[in-house]
């Protein structure tokens, strides 16, 4: 290998690189290149003779594979380095499976099952055994069937495991090991297996077959393992077993950055590696190339809070860069517009957009943000996910709203008429369909007079169709004057949609549950603005024209149009940007409030926002709101406590508040809007459908004039003074007008501009 290539390297990547004689584990800090150390030992040790099919590279991504394989050519040549065995778990084990099929029964022309598959094999057999698929639902068998695979538990290991049976009775789920056995033998049965197989069978392979062990351990004379943090317990023995005999293992990962125990991450496999390898050298890339001193040190004194970790000290020659500023806001709104308006300042200064990226831990953030971006004219795109309109539970929520207040929206009833599912199948669908298309009618028309329009059904399936029906009636004709919020939140519960959902209890599906309050929280910000404002209700229709003008967005647009990035925390790992916005910093968000009963969960959530600073090359941005909408009413937030465990002197702290001493029982005690009263009824449940619907507040429309007179001092506000909104934040009093029941009050927001209140809504506190 060309020694020129080799000076690359800064010491701590070279002595890794260089030692080839035994098991190592390389700790390589956020932005310390551990790339460039797999991908120079992989060449290194081609130079030195090692033939590239036999070397094996197990990635947990194709495309680290494919840029690792690329880099690796521009120093050896294509010719060599296409014959390396480099690739995810998942593919690598593949082409074992299929060259060894036949030992385990299958074809090596086996299909691969995605998720979508395994599902839909699922809920046949669930239905074929007749069991409640309300009960029994897809998504938590695949999810219970997935970790005992990914854990190595067959289906008759699972049979004879009395602490799994225990747990599917307590879960109501007593015949799961029935339906695992069942999904395995369909599965063998039609030549295929599904994403958790090839591990699964792999190991059995190595296990039960040691010729076959013994082949692949004499081929395969080094392995080399990329973010070995994330490894689980099936792929953690698979490497064990690859080289328990000659010990050639390099392994490179961050305790730090483990994150990922939601899909079955096992952090003891990097914290006890000296354990499993006891000759085992360690090498600590230490240096980060990516991130400003400040950043990296304040990202040190966060981490070491943590009691499971390898130590190492990170270190930056870059420029020392700015403190982290920390924004405290009064709400999430505030906070959305709060960001927007940084980066449109630093965008301004000649930051690219897409220099930005704003990270928050759950989905269901992304709303208020999208929304600051847009007001702002701000161009974003949302990261490995979905725009938040565009989620398919908030599309199913924003169907119900449709047909509610336009019956004639056939595609609206197309969407919702099984979801969830009520026993309305394909078939019944179409003739519905086929039947208002042939009387010149809506298909709801159709559902609501079956025998005058000779709709064909069976008399179960009709009273399947009559009981959707039954879930707008109580709304009746009255819908397009009720406010929007109170009717939504009536809707929703109506429509069953968060009980299917809270069902599964899965983490895919709290976040669905999340995210469909968070529609409600954008419908309640929506009419209390109406009110302040205008004097008058906002209706369910008022606030679907306004979704359908928010979600238009996408139509024109220019892809290469640099933009700000969205995303998760969970989603950034890898990436680095310019400047980081990370928003919602507050106890039971981040950290989660799943994760405060153990410590280890805990932990976990402080290395996530590890990973979130770490993203940042020159500026990092934190922000925490003082009240966040959540479970349907504002509640007061405190400041995450992972702000406290980064050392002072690395943050720019707000001038008016300190993390350890935040007066939330005096903003509490000052403000009118967040009467606990108040938040009370509006967290109220709306009556059961079955009574009939009537909302808990009046709704009359408002009476207002326009009141041009200028006053000097209405009810101790005065021109001038500083003064807070629950929503809007800070601002100045611009100016007074009318009076009574039409007073108004102008005021210009800090963040959100300028908005004219009326006064008997606008709960300003002094400040």
């Amino acid at each position: 290998m060309n020694e020129n290539i080799l000076s690359e390297l800064n010491k701590s990547q070279l002595e890794a690189v260089l030692y080839c004689d035994g098991p190592s584990l390389v700790i390589a800090g956020a932005g310390s290149g551990k790339t460039r150390v797999l991908t120079y030992k992989i060449a290194y040790l081609i130079s030195c003779g090692m033939p590239a099919d036999a070397i094996l590279a197990l990635t947990f991504t194709n495309k680290a594979a494919r840029e690792m394989k690329e880099r690796i050519a521009q120093m050896v040549g294509w010719t060599v380095a296409r014959r390396l065995w480099m690739g995810t778990f998942h593919s690598i084990f593949s082409r074992i499976l299929r060259a060894e099929a036949e030992t385990l029964g299958f074809d090596s022309r086996f299909t691969i099952y995605d998720t979508a598959d395994s599902k839909s094999l699922l809920k046949a057999i669930i239905k074929e055994k007749a069991l409640d698929d309300k009960i029994y639902k897809v998504s938590s068998v695949q999810a219970r069937i997935s970790t005992a695979k990914n854990n190595l538990i067959t289906p008759q290991a699972y049979r004879n495991n009395r602490e799994l049976l225990e747990a599917d009775s307590r879960a109501r789920m007593p015949l799961l090991a029935e339906i695992y056995a069942a999904y395995a033998a369909r599965c063998k049965a039609a030549n295929a297996m599904d994403f958790d197989d090839l591990l699964l069978f792999t190991n059995i392979l190595f296990r039960d077959y040691p010729q076959i062990l013994a082949k692949y351990q004499q081929f395969f004379q080094f392995v080399l393992v990329d973010e070995y943090q994330d490894t689980n317990f099936a792929q953690y023995l698979i490497v064990k077993r690859l080289v328990e005999n000659h010990h050639r293992l390099c392994v490179v990962g961050d305790d730090a950055q483990s994150i990922y125990s939601f899909r079955g991450a096992n952090i003891d496999n990097i914290l006890n590696f000296k354990q499993s390898y006891p000759e085992c050298k360690i090498f600590k890339l230490e240096q980060n190339y990516r991130s400003t001193q400040n950043i990296v040190n304040a990202a040190n004194s966060l981490i070491t809070k943590n009691k499971g970790q390898i130590h190492k000290t990170v270190f930056s020659e870059n420029a020392a860069g700015e403190a982290i500023k920390v924004h405290s806001v009064y709400s999430d709104y505030d906070e959305g517009f709060t960001v927007a308006r940084n980066i449109a300042e630093m965008h301004a200064k000649g930051s690219a957009y897409d220099e930005f990226a704003i990270l928050y831990r759950t989905n269901s953030q992304s709303r208020v943000l999208e929304e600051a971006l847009r007001k702002n004219a701000i161009p974003y795109r949302v990261y490995g996910g979905l725009s938040f309109y565009q989620r398919k539970e908030i599309k199913d929520v924003l169907a119900y709203f449709r047909l509610a207040v336009n019956s004639t929206d056939d595609e609206a009833l197309r969407r919702i008429i099984n979801t969830p599912a009520r026993g309305i199948g394909n078939t019944t669908v179409d003739k519905l369909m086929q039947c208002a298309a042939q009387n010149g009618v809506s298909a709801w028309q159709v559902i609501t007079d079956m025998p005058r329009y000779g709709l064909q059904v069976n008399r179960g399936t009709a009273e399947r169709l009559l009981r959707f029906h039954d879930i707008f009636t109580p709304f009746g004709s009255e819908l397009n004057t009720l406010d929007a919020y109170e009717t939504g939140q009536a809707l929703v519960k109506a429509s069953g949609l968060v009980a299917e959902i809270l069902s599964e209890n899965t983490v895919e599906s709290l976040s669905r549950k999340d995210n469909i309050e968070e529609l409600l929280k954008a419908i309640y910000e929506f009419c209390e603005q109406r009110r302040e404002e205008e004097g008058t209700i906002a209706t369910l229709t008022d606030f679907l024209s306004e979704v359908s003008l928010l979600t238009d967005q996408d139509k024109n647009d220019d892809e290469e149009q640099r933009k700000v990035t969205l995303m998760t925390v969970h989603a950034s790992k890898g990436l680095e940007f310019k400047h980081i916005f990370i928003v919602g910093m507050e106890e039971e968000l981040f950290p989660s409030s799943r994760s405060l009963s153990s410590e280890r969960d805990l932990e976990e959530e402080r290395r996530l926002f590890y990973v979130a600073i770490t993203r940042a090359k020159q500026t990092c941005h934190i922000s925490y709101a003082k009240s966040r909408f959540l479970n349907g009413k504002n509640s007061f937030c405190n400041p995450s406590r992972f702000l406290k465990d980064i050392d002072a002197c690395y943050l720019d702290m707000p001038a008016t508040d300190s993390v350890g001493d935040m007066r939330f029982a005096d903003f509490n005690a000052r403000n009118p809007f967040f009467d606990s009263n108040k938040v009370a009824s509006r967290a109220t449940p709306p009556p059961p459908v079955s009574t009939g619907y009537r909302p808990s507040r009046p709704l009359t429309k408002i009476a207002s004039t326009p009141a041009t007179e200028t006053r000097n001092e209405i009810n101790g506000l005065r021109q001038g003074m500083r003064v807070a909104h629950a929503i809007f934040g800070q601002g100045e009093i611009v100016s007074l007008s009318g009076e009574g029941a039409d007073a108004r009050v102008t005021v210009q927001f800090d963040n959100v501009g300028q908005k004219n209140l009326l006064m008997k809504y606008a709960k300003l506190t002094v400040l």
